[in-house]
């Protein structure tokens, strides 16, 4: 896989009120299968939850759907959590 050059770098923090993680219905899932490592679910995360190499960071993301919104092979699936 090619590096991917990001124009903006933002990292995940801890808010003031936690990490965002806690309160997630839906969390995203990647089928590598489907996956065509093209990052754009990593480009439009508004987290940046999501890494280079296309791993999620579940203790920053919101399950917002961004991400399998923008999924051009519909790789990313939003799975209900059960806590």
């Amino acid at each position: 896989m090619s590096q991917r050059r990001r124009l903006a770098i933002s990292r995940p923090v801890t808010g003031a009120c936690g990490k965002t993680g806690s309160w997630r219905v839906f969390s995203p899932l990647i089928d590598r299968e489907k996956c065509n490592a093209c990052g754009l679910c990593a480009m439009y995360c508004p987290e940046a939850a999501i890494s280079e190499d296309l791993a999620i960071d579940y203790d920053f993301c919101k399950g917002c759907g961004i991400c399998a919104n923008e999924c051009p092979k519909k790789a990313v699936s939003m799975e209900r959590e059960d806590k």
